[in-house]
This record gives structure tokens, C-alpha cells and sequence, in this order.
């Protein structure tokens, strides 16, 4: 057997699983607490790839800014926006099931404060943790503006460097609202990188479709900011919820920090009188700067 193999179909007496209408072997045999106790050992790794990571754009920007050309690596473009692309609609695909479940049978303080989707669910489990490394090769993202020598802004390395430290820090802790952080960058991330893969194609897609990925963005921070905010007044409130307040505390520093720095970003690029210039940079395929 193969674990690509199909178990069909996938049932759970567990009221907590959903019922998938299939699920793969590598994913029935996910087992998390291994995983855990890895992250928990070596999350803080996460400092050192972010800081050879500013490391790199540092001495990368010097270096190209010495040659006469840029590279154009068009190709290598156009393949790793449809792999990362790919992989969102993947996982998109697999943990929404669990979400809606739980939102319909147990309701939205179970859906912040409970990580059954990480303990008991072994689908959504596997996405989790593959979405938590995922954090490391989307830094190659940066590697291509600098490579192509395209504008960098401080949104996008920011946002890189940040997200691989918290995302690795919450997994260590089993963090409940994870299931909220993980599912709503999964979905924006497929529709982000299907519309990079399409540009770097060299297909010119409608202005709105920027702007409405970028709204998309701006939505996901409100609503981490919300379930944040949610399980805060929880804790506070002396009832039980599956995060602690340090990693609470370090989720509200973040999406508050990415919902300014996106807005702004926003009136930047497609309202001010500048507009024309800032959107023809920034969304061209190039700059990820929508993680």
C-alpha cells in the first residue's frame, strides 16, 4: 500500500470529527504528538531562519544592486506560485470541512477555545502542521524580489519574518485558535497564489481582483484580531480556553500590527493619487507582499 491510497469512505463515531467523504492514508496515519514534542524542542529554530532570512535580503539587495542586470527566473516564477497555489487549495480543501462542522454543531466558543480540530481530527491535524512548515519555504518568495531586484517593502519582509516565528511558536503550544489562524490564511493563500501563478503567466487580470485579494487580507486580520480578542476576554473571564497568554498577548501584537500595516497598504495602492505606480510594483507576480 501506498499513502496515496484512498480509505473510503472516512466515518468517526467521534461527534467532534466530521464526516469526510474521503481521506488519505498519510493523513489517517498522522499521528500529532511526535510532531508537538519536535516543535516544542525547536521552535525556537524559527529565530535563526528569520534572522538568515533578514540576513539574506541585506547582503542580496548589496549584491544586486552591483549587477548590471537583474535575473528574470520567470519560469522558476510561474512554477512555485502554482506549487504554493496548489498546496493552498489543498488544504483549503481539507480543513474547511472540520470548521463548518464545528461551527454548525458546537458553535463559535468551541471553534476558538477547543483544538479538537488538532487532537481529534487527524485531517485537519496533518494540514495544521503542514501549513506551520510551510512558514519556511514561503521565504523563497522574497528571494525572488531580490533576485529580480523588484521593489521590497517592509509589509512583505515583516510579515514573513513574524509569521514563521509565531506560527511555529502556537504549534508548539497546541493553540486553539490556530484553527482560525490556519483556515482563513489557507483560503486567502489559494486565491493569492492562483492570481500570482496567472500574472507570472503574463495573463493581465482586472484591478478589482487585486483589490478584492487585498480586502480579503484585510478581513483575515480583522477576524484574527476578533477570535484573539475573543479568547482573551475568555481567559480573563476565568473559563477555559486552549491557548495561553503569552501566546495570546503575542496574537494580538501580530494582527493588530498586520491589520494596520495591510490598511495602509491598501489606501496606498488603490486609493491615493499615487495608485497607478504602487499597484504596477506590487502586483505583478513579484511581491508577495498578500501572505
Amino acid at each position: 500500500m501506498n499513502n496515496f491510497q484512498l480509505l473510503l469512505p472516512y466515518k468517526t463515531n467521534n461527534p467532534l470529527s466530521p464526516n469526510y467523504s474521503f481521506i488519505f492514508k498519510f493523513e489517517n496515519e498522522f499521528h500529532y504528538q511526535q510532531h508537538v514534542n519536535w516543535m516544542r524542542k525547536h521552535w525556537f529554530d524559527s529565530f535563526y531562519w528569520s534572522f538568515l532570512y533578514l540576513l539574506f535580503i541585506y547582503i542580496g539587495r548589496n549584491v544586486m544592486e552591483s549587477r548590471s542586470k537583474p535575473f528574470r527566473l520567470r519560469y522558476p516564477l510561474i512554477i512555485w506560485n502554482i506549487i504554493l497555489a496548489t498546496f493552498s487549495i489543498a488544504g483549503t480543501i481539507r480543513v474547511w470541512p472540520e470548521m463548518i462542522h464545528i461551527l454548525k454543531n458546537y458553535g463559535f466558543y468551541h471553534s476558538v477555545c477547543s483544538n479538537s480540530y488538532h487532537k481529534e481530527v487527524p485531517i485537519s491535524s496533518f494540514w495544521t502542521y503542514l501549513f506551520v512548515l510551510s512558514k519556511l519555504p514561503e521565504l523563497i518568495d522574497t528571494i525572488f524580489i531580490v533576485l529580480r531586484r523588484q521593489k521590497l517593502i517592509f509589509l512583505h519582509w515583516y510579515h514573513h519574518a513574524t509569521v514563521l516565528i509565531f506560527t511555529w511558536y502556537c504549534y508548539a503550544d497546541e493553540t486553539s485558535v490556530a484553527r482560525w489562524y490556519v483556515y482563513m490564511n489557507f483560503f486567502v493563500h489559494a486565491m493569492m497564489y492562483s492570481y500570482y501563478a496567472i500574472r507570472a503567466l503574463g495573463i493581465r487580470l482586472p484591478k478589482p481582483l487585486a483589490m478584492t485579494i487585498t480586502s480579503a487580507q484585510i478581513v483575515q486580520m480583522i477576524i484574527g484580531s476578533i477570535v484573539t480578542f475573543y479568547a482573551y476576554y475568555i481567559r480573563v473571564s476565568g473559563r477555559e480556553c486552549g491557548i495561553s497568554m503569552d501566546r495570546l498577548y503575542a496574537g494580538l501584537a501580530i494582527y493588530i500590527s498586520y491589520l494596520m500595516l495591510f490598511a495602509n497598504f491598501f489606501i496606498k495602492s488603490y486609493l491615493s493619487k499615487t495608485t497607478t505606480t504602487t499597484t504596477t510594483t506590487t502586483t505583478n507576480g513579484d511581491m508577495k507582499k498578500v501572505q
